[in-house]
């Protein structure tokens, strides 16, 4: 990397995350640790693709950073959103309701929900909910406005003679489009995708995830979330692997996808599982999030455990990417 002139001025990340937690408080006391000591930055033009098996914290992690958690949720660290003035991020685990949904929800983080249907008005066509975002994010108006929404669900290959249609009249493929067409609206600075392809074919796949890196090409950021990871291999610059509620890996997306691989043992087999691999499912199942070991919590299940494992490893930076593994080094050397 070429070193930066010190009269040179480095643009702050889109969003930088810092030890972000989030535990749910249960009946009788008890805490469900969700997400811990997440951290990470995320730059403009820049996507990175958070993987990991389901009930893992991402999700979790997505609604935190858009303040969409439950009542009885509690959050812990900082995410830094920056916004108009570089000076003076938004930290979006502090904001207010008013600031997040005047300020923030749409106009610069845009979401493409995991569950469509939920975030569809039932009662109003898909014209018409593409139009209403339209005039709100754009100020299109009149004759513009129709032309407007066929362009917008076109982003999202939903069919125009669809749009006259109610939310319980598509499949769950377009409403995935649907919800992918609103996002998309008003090109915020930063995007969460939430399982964007689900419920698509795999052209639709491939589609939506071009027209994602094509929304990063022009100078975005995208945090996507997903369990495809053949969609995270085409368009993802960096890919971060969670595994009960931490980030255990953290690297580039052509190593990770490369020759080389993953450096942490369970997101080696994340890709081993996959059928044009070796198609070996990853033994065992995860430890639920609220009887959490007090060491690595991938031990149980991995091949390579020692007693050293019994002491939770941090993550830290190494070759070519930050891995939390006692025996990360010993793998990639196998």
């Amino acid at each position: 990397m070429t070193p930066t002139p010190e009269s040179e001025t480095v643009a702050p990340p889109v969003l930088s995350v810092r030890g972000l937690g989030v535990r749910f408080r249960m009946r009788g006391g008890r805490h469900i640790a969700a997400v811990t000591d997440a951290t990470f930055d995320l730059a403009a033009g820049e996507c990175l693709a958070l993987v990991g098996e389901s009930g893992c914290g991402k999700s979790v992690l997505a609604s935190a950073l858009l303040g969409l958690l439950p009542g009885n949720a509690q959050t812990t660290g900082a995410a830094l959103l920056t916004g108009p003035d570089p000076a003076a991020p938004t930290d979006l685990l502090a904001a207010d309701e008013r600031t997040l949904a005047r300020t923030v929800r749409g106009r610069r983080i845009g979401l493409v929900p995991q569950s469509p249907a939920a975030h569809l008005t039932p009662v109003r066509t898909v014209r018409s909910q593409l139009g209403e975002v339209l005039r709100e994010l754009t100020g299109a108006r009149g004759p513009a406005l129709s032309e407007a929404a066929e362009t917008a669900a076109g982003r999202a290959s939903f069919p125009a003679d669809h749009l006259d249609r109610y939310p319980h009249e598509l499949s769950g493929g377009l409403a995935q489009r649907a919800a992918t067409a609103l996002a998309l609206i008003g090109d915020a600075p930063l995007l969460l995708a939430d399982e964007p392809t689900t419920g698509l074919d795999r052209e639709l796949v491939d589609r939506t995830a071009d027209e994602l890196r094509r929304h990063t090409d022009e100078g975005r950021a995208l945090l996507m979330i997903t369990h495809d990871l053949a969609a995270a291999e085409r368009i993802a610059d960096r890919v971060a692997v969670m595994y009960a509620g931490r980030i255990v890996e953290l690297s580039p997306a052509a190593r990770f996808f490369g020759d080389r691989g993953p450096r942490h043992p369970y997101a080696r087999g994340l890709l081993d599982a996959l059928p044009e691999r070796e198609f070996t499912a990853i033994p065992g199942m995860p430890p639920e999030l609220g009887d959490l070991p007090d060491g690595c919590a991938f031990a149980a299940r991995c091949t390579r455990a020692t007693d050293v494992c019994a002491v939770l490893p941090a993550l830290t930076p190494g070759p070519g990417s930050s891995v939390a593994c006692h025996h990360a080094e010993e793998r990639v050397d196998a």
